[in-house]
């Protein structure tokens, strides 16, 4: 099996710390330190969404092969960082469960600017969930168009506020209030990370963790303007079937997005759309669907493919393998419905997002290891499985995978041919579930239960 080298552009690596200070009036922005102007277009290796593209692929480029890893800088900020750090030019760009978006500059961690947009949910407000306070928990996506990055802020009253900040200075240009599809804004969670495409900024919502309380998984598609008619696709279950795994929606060449989503409400009788991974147009209008044949015992035993977002493999074909630990290889241009997989064989229970080569899928599981999954047009194959407890979401760059034991505290590069363990360091910080490396240049940056951390080496 060969898989490519790959990677970002080259940021220097310093061993500088910072610390910051919050913003006291939501919506404005403080320029924490002087800044060079930073330019809104993405250069080739910029991170500008969860795992790099819209295609979820979290393939690096320009990364070099890794060497002697070490703590380069870390940065405190106002709450976690659950979402992937974004890297746009000499700018990282992270954002808190402390409802605010820090630009960070990528050589020190200095803070640029900070905008903080409101007030968090306490966690003793919700019905259920285990993020205190809840703000800002799906990755945020940047438009190299407009030079806007788009986050999602839950905010005390149960409000979830789109908002477009300026990468330039941290001001924010767009603000509205997203209504969500199910009218129960109490009980759904953004924690998908956003998609800009085609105009739009796409939104999935799902559940609480215990997923409590009447709502219903959902997608909103919010013009990058912030102005205008929204779109919207609600799963069609009496409750339930969230859409909250951390990619978010996964968008193919064609246009197509696709979704996972989670356990809904039927049991037996007739299939509700839950437990599957579903195909969306731009308009959010259901365009296919597949289900696997144990939809209604998934749903009766929280064993549902909502956990990990689609993978898009080599040959036309998806990879949707979720908490049962089955992966199911599918036609993109043709899901197949209930039982309408090409294949099927065991992998293991994954939580997150894959990385993709070509035809091999790196899945993120929640037990025993990643696994690399080869794939053709009739079959899929386990390859390898990585160190156990290396349960984060995995990304690839300079000829190694990149992935977190969260529990632990702990970064491995692993050979992507053999799973072998290159190389690893103890960040020293609380991992939030299912982190997930941002690579760029020389570093690789990890969102953490206090701020974000940056480890040279790579």
């Amino acid at each position: 099996m060969t898989v490519l080298a790959i990677a970002l552009v080259s940021v220097s690596a310093c061993t500088s710390a910072s610390g910051t200070k919050a913003s006291p009036e939501p919506g404005a922005a403080t320029l924490a330190d002087p800044a060079p102007p930073v330019s809104p277009p993405a250069a080739g290796g910029d991170w500008i969404t969860y795992h790099a593209n819209a295609a979820r692929t979290g393939r690096a480029r320009g990364v070099p092969r890794p060497g002697r890893l070490r703590i380069a800088w870390t940065t405190r900020l106002d709450g976690a960082v659950y979402g992937q750090p974004l890297v746009i030019g000499g700018l990282v760009v992270a954002a808190t469960e402390g409802d605010s978006i820090y630009g960070l500059a990528a050589s020190t961690g200095r803070v640029r600017w900070h905008a903080h947009l409101g007030r968090p949910v306490p966690l003793a407000d919700l019905p259920c969930g285990d993020i205190s306070p809840l703000g800002i928990t799906g990755t945020p996506a940047y438009d190299p168009a407009n030079g806007l990055v788009y986050a999602v802020a839950e905010t005390t009253g149960f409000h979830h506020v789109l908002v477009g900040v300026s990468v330039t200075n941290g001001a924010v240009r767009v603000r509205r209030q997203i209504a969500t599809p199910d009218g129960r804004p109490r009980y759904d969670q953004q924690r998908g990370a956003l998609l800009v495409a085609d105009g739009r900024v796409y939104i999935p919502f799902g559940g609480l963790y215990g997923d409590c309380g009447p709502y219903r998984g959902s997608v909103v598609g919010v013009p990058v303007s912030g102005r205008g008619g929204l779109v919207s696709y609600t799963v069609p279950t009496a409750r339930a079937g969230g859409i909250w795994a951390p990619a978010g929606p996964v968008l193919s060449p064609a246009g197509t997005l696709y979704v996972s989503v989670g356990n809904g409400a039927a049991t037996s009788g007739r299939f509700d759309g839950s437990d599957s991974v579903t195909a969306l147009s731009a308009k959010l209008r259901r365009t296919g669907i597949f289900a696997p044949v144990t939809w209604a015992a998934d749903n009766a035993a929280d064993l549902d493919l909502g956990s990990m977002s689609p993978a898009l493999v080599g040959d036309g074909r998806i990879l949707a393998v979720g908490k049962r630990g089955t992966g199911y290889l599918l036609r993109a241009s043709r899901l197949g419905g209930v039982g309408g997989q090409v294949a099927s064989a065991p992998v293991c229970n994954a939580f997150g997002g894959a990385a993709v080569a070509g035809t091999v899928a790196f899945i993120p599981c929640g037990s025993g290891g990643p696994a690399a999954v080869a794939t053709s047009r009739t079959h899929l194959r386990v390859l390898w499985r990585g160190p156990a407890g290396a349960a984060g979401s995995p990304v690839l760059g300079g000829g190694a995978v990149w992935v977190a034991n969260y529990g632990a505290g702990i970064l491995y590069a692993l050979g992507p041919e053999t799973g072998r363990v290159l190389r690893r360091i103890s960040v020293g910080s609380g991992l939030p579930h299912f982190a997930s490396p941002t690579l760029s240049g020389g570093l690789v940056l990890l969102g953490t239960r206090h701020g974000v951390v940056a480890i040279s080496g790579a």
